[in-house]
């Protein structure tokens, strides 16, 4: 998708804010769960405009502590909610190469095979709001031999994990701040350097094959090596956002977390 481009420093996947936010993205969501299965832009202050029925924005007052302001932004983000996390997600590169078709759209397109994003940056960083449900992210990181192993996070998994499969999947607890430290806003920055995963796909403490066991003897190894990724880093093949979360920003860097950024890349409070 990137990969013959000229890559700057800096590069802004997806901006909540922008004119077509999801231009480069497919979009999926749980058609049985239509109440509650959706994502949307609105204002993360107001929380507005509501979604058309039948949705129904999961109620975030219940959630809020007396003791924490929890800041809010007077800003468009993307609220992306359900109780099928797994069934409700933004996906780039689109499925089928072709974006989403309007505010509403909640289907996936399959025809065709799907591209390598092909950003070569060592860094992501992810702006979201947490809303104390369960949530995930997937990036797809692939070495110079071309081998493509994904990195799930996840705030339901519970230790890491590697699973081997058709494609190696690294699963990395994830978690906020928790209500108890008062934190200022439920807004945080995700910040993850993809080359410092590579090691851990060879990792023979955290693997699991299909059946749930851990692998043995030199044949597993052999096996192991030939699948997953390794050595130096190329760059990402895609990134996956699941419900549930408000997300404003994503972007790839060089440098990482002490990167001086534009000024629209920080988080600003509703007066």
């Amino acid at each position: 998708m990137f990969s013959a481009a000229v890559q700057p420093s800096i590069v802004s996947l997806f901006s909540s804010t922008g004119s077509e936010p999801l231009n480069l993205f497919s979009t999926h969501c749980d058609a049985s769960l239509l109440p509650d299965s959706f994502l949307c832009i609105l204002n993360d202050a107001t929380s507005q405009p509501t979604p058309s029925a039948p949705r129904k924005l999961i109620d975030l007052q219940q959630d809020a502590q007396e003791a924490s302001p929890d800041y809010a932004l007077g800003q468009s983000v993307l609220h992306i909610q359900s109780p099928t996390v797994r069934t409700t997600y933004i996906r780039c590169p689109p499925i089928g190469g072709v974006g989403r078709e309007g505010p509403g759209a909640s289907r996936e397109l399959v025809q065709g095979p799907s591209r390598h994003l092909g950003l070569k940056h060592h860094w992501i960083h992810i702006q979201v709001r947490n809303l104390h449900r369960e949530w995930a992210f997937e990036v797809g990181i692939v070495d110079q031999s071309g081998r493509e192993g994904i990195v799930r996070c996840a705030t339901f998994q519970k230790e890491p994990e590697l699973n081997l499969g058709k494609r190696a999947l690294l699963l990395l607890p994830l978690s906020f701040p928790p209500p108890s430290s008062r934190p200022l806003t439920s807004w945080c920055t995700i910040a993850i350097n993809l080359p410092s995963l590579l090691p851990h796909f060879s990792s023979a403490s955290l693997t699991r094959v299909n059946n749930g066991e851990r692998p043995s003897g030199s044949a597993s190894s052999g096996q192991l090596a030939n699948q997953v990724p390794s050595g130096m880093y190329s760059h990402v093949s895609y990134v996956k956002v699941y419900a549930n979360c408000r997300l404003r920003r994503i972007w790839f860097s060089e440098g990482g977390p002490q990167q001086r950024l534009p000024w629209e890349f920080q988080l600003y409070a509703a007066e």
